[in-house]
């Protein structure tokens, strides 16, 4: 009896003509049959945002080659939606999204289109992992990160993700040669310290560009941020769940009574 190829479902949030999806498409290429469903502009820092104020568009593109691939209109989780209930035939055996021109350590997978993917994933039951570049350059050197996906994408075919849970992978913006190993982390204590810049329109209207500082004292050893900084692709386990449990008890402490 044959056994059909994992089926692997790739999307990202920079938009469907990213270097950062090519590289990942050419890496999982050969662990299965590929399908691709990515935004037709760049979703960054979208979350876990849905469209239900408008239509969604899915159109098929060949992009890829031979690979199947479509273009849709809205969100990274729109993406992962459309292609779990409308596209395929089946469950996808392993989400992969990114590879994200950027990293999405610490707290910035709150903020990542590309991480919300991954979450989705993880929430239909899929296993699923998010894949960024410490690179936000367009043209970035993906080298290094194609590598971490091929050993991570593996690891995940022959072992089980924990239930409830997908993976944040980051890899340092180095060469390939350079990369020192692969670092089981949690995620560093860190915030943006964020500011606007007021402007005006020609009318005289105000308006705001959001910008910030990226501000983490949090590089101990466990963490993301120092395994990127020392040379060390990222892993770390994400859940959806995010139900503070230590805090319960002591909120019924709190004797809360009408």
């Amino acid at each position: 009896m044959s056994v059909s190829k994992p089926l692997i479902f790739v999307t990202n949030d920079d938009g469907i003509f990213a270097k950062g999806i090519a590289s990942l498409v050419e890496a999982v290429k050969p662990f299965g049959e590929v399908v691709v469903i990515a935004p037709d502009k760049p979703q960054s820092g979208m979350g876990h945002a849905i469209t239900i104020n408008s239509i969604l568009r899915m159109n098929p593109s060949d992009i890829f080659g031979d690979i199947k691939a479509f273009t849709c209109s809205g969100t990274p989780v729109d993406c992962v939606k459309l292609g779990i209930y409308e596209l395929m035939k089946r469950k996808p055996d392993l989400i992969v999204s990114g590879i994200n021109h950027g990293d999405n350590a610490s707290t910035n997978v709150l903020y990542s289109g590309t991480m919300s993917a991954a979450v989705e994933g993880a929430i239909e039951g899929i296993p699923s992992i998010g894949f960024s570049l410490a690179d936000y350059h367009a043209d970035a050197d993906f080298s290094g990160a194609k590598i971490i996906v091929q050993k991570m994408v593996q690891s995940v075919l022959e072992n089980q993700i924990p239930k409830g849970t997908c993976l944040n992978v980051n890899v340092p913006s180095i060469a390939a040669s350079e990369i020192k190993g692969i670092k089981i982390c949690r995620g560093a204590h860190a915030m943006w310290a964020d500011f606007f810049d007021k402007r005006m329109d020609q009318f005289g209207n105000p308006y705001f560009w959001l910008s910030g500082k990226f501000e983490a004292a949090d590089k101990t050893e466990d963490s993301d941020l120092w395994a990127l900084e020392h040379g060390f692709a990222s892993v770390v386990p994400i859940q959806f769940d995010m139900t503070a449990y230590q805090a319960i008890n002591e909120l019924k402490n709190w004797n809360i009574e009408l």
